[in-house]
């Protein structure tokens, strides 16, 4: 009797992860007429001799509908499972909420829903309905070019301040998960980007390697060649005589060879080639800034190889799973630039009791030898490598180490209907957290101590509000203190893992 009690369970659960009934499981009479009410009530038998842990299932059909864009072979690539296989039902409810959760960090769908669908004998048939979301991206482009909104502020929302142009971005370009990358951008600075990342290689029948190609072009009218106070200095071209037109011009391009060989992790081998010319103006200001030589101009390859690991239920906004990655890199092999650098970060969140979560997060950087020019001393302040409660500072260095700790609980979950006609964007979903939470780092810094932060405990905390809605957007509205005694409020449009 118990065994019977277990597999209503199972099934029931089995249906619950695709947020479908079980009533909409279909059974051909000719199939097994003898376990049909109990089918429909949510159970089915194992043989008198058997137990229904025991008991396993082969997969028939996997049956994919919603997808238009998306090939079918790219879904199935993220499934713990394929047809053919041999499955115990206890083991199947958890390998739907793992392909749901592969399916979900794509960030191909706005909504996926893995479910059974019907029975035949000891085989089953599977059902997976996908929403696609917009894939093509014409945006214009309108963006201070501070490191972030208060620094903006700070300089009083200047709008001479602001670069303009056109970003257009192609996801799932031919079906196979691949992004083809368009950007111009103009006004303060200028900026050419043009690149396509493809991670099935249309070759390669067994999707585990794939492939990036990325040409960078990009022209500073101010630079940063130091930092004073804790803050960045900066020269603008406009306010020195004599001066070129863009203090920094920047050249690169690079190819990636990537390898997948699992479902959660990836490996990515790249290779690159940057120039670098400054104005002499940027010398004079500082003459190591680009190279401890002291030259105008650098050429140095690079080479890196990173490793990433992603288990979370949702990447963009974790609630419970881990991710990290790794990264080893060289750039250069003369005198110009010699920096090995590596760089790696994690993340752990649980879901707790009562619509609580937890994260810690921890990243960490070095550059060696450390006796590096100015421009490889950047760490905290820029990117997603900062304190909360520090973003108007920056923190130079060669070492450092970040950790975030935050607590969060869910405070609503609701949708708002659109008067469309769309299967895949008729409605917007909300979910809102309120968070406290507390970072700390430190910064080692050789050639560049007379700031009051590098070389010190850093440490921050607060309290605030996330909105995490429609295609990965999350609102971060932060109050936050510092160990300097400030506080105040900032806002923040992603979520820095």
């Amino acid at each position: 009797m118990r065994n019977w009690k277990s597999i209503v369970v199972l099934i029931a659960a089995c249906f619950a992860v695709g947020s479908k009934s079980f009533s909409q499981a279909t059974l051909s009479p000719g199939d097994r007429p003898d376990l049909m009410p109990l089918l429909l009530a949510g159970a089915v038998p194992p043989p008198a001799h058997d137990s229904a842990a025991r008991r396993e299932f082969q997969i028939g059909e996997i049956l994919i509908t919603g997808n238009k864009k998306t090939k079918d072979f790219i879904i199935k690539r993220e499934l713990p499972f394929a047809a053919g296989d041999s499955v115990r039902l206890d083991e199947l409810v958890e390998k739907f909420k793992v392909g749901r959760q592969q399916l979900v960090n794509t960030r191909l769908f706005n909504d996926v829903v893995i479910s059974l669908k019907s029975f035949r004998g000891y085989t089953i048939d599977i059902q997976i309905d996908v929403k696609e979301r917009w894939y093509i991206f014409p945006i214009p482009y309108f963006k201070p070019v501070d490191r972030n909104l208060q620094t903006w502020a700070d300089k009083g929302y200047s709008l001479s301040r602001i670069n303009l142009g056109a970003k257009f971005t192609y996801y799932n370009t031919t079906g196979r998960n691949d992004r083809l990358r368009l950007w111009l951008i103009t006004g303060y600075s200028r900026a050419l980007q043009l690149s396509y990342d493809q991670p099935f290689a249309f070759s390669d029948k067994s999707l585990k390697h794939g492939y990036g190609i990325n040409f960078n072009y990009n022209a500073q009218k101010e630079v940063n060649p130091m930092t004073v106070g804790n803050k960045q200095f900066f020269l603008r071209a406009d306010s020195i005589p004599h001066a070129n037109k863009f203090l920094e011009e920047v050249n690169s391009a690079s190819l990636s060879y990537s390898y997948r060989p699992h479902l959660r992790t990836r490996h990515v081998v790249r290779l690159g080639f940057t120039t670098v010319r400054i104005d002499s103006a940027v010398w004079h200001a500082n003459p190591s800034y680009l190279t401890v030589n002291q030259k105008l101009k650098s050429v140095y390859p690079e080479i890196s190889y990173s490793v990433s690991y992603i288990n979370t239920d949702y990447a963009p906004y974790p609630l419970r799973g881990k991710m990290g990655d790794l990264t080893i890199s060289r750039m250069g092999f003369g005198q110009d630039l010699g920096v090995w650098a590596l760089t790696a970060r994690g993340s752990q969140s649980w879901d707790l009791h009562k619509k609580f979560s937890y994260t810690l997060q921890a990243n960490g950087t070095i550059k060696l030898p450390f006796d590096q020019p100015y421009t490889q001393h950047r760490i905290f302040g820029y990117g997603d490598f900062y304190l909360r409660g520090m973003e108007k500072y920056v923190v130079d260095g060669v070492a450092a180490l970040l950790v975030r700790s935050t607590l969060r609980r869910e405070f609503a979950n609701f949708t708002i209907g659109l008067p469309v006609r769309s299967r895949s964007h008729d409605r917007i979903p909300f979910r809102i957290y309120g968070k406290t939470y507390g970072d700390a780092g430190y910064s080692y810094n050789k050639n560049y101590p007379d700031n009051s932060l590098v070389n010190r405990m850093l440490y921050t905390a607060g309290a605030g509000v996330d909105i995490v809605t429609l295609y990965d957007v999350v609102m971060r509205f932060e109050y936050s203190f510092n160990m300097l005694g400030q506080q105040g409020l900032f806002f923040h449009f992603k979520n820095d893992f």
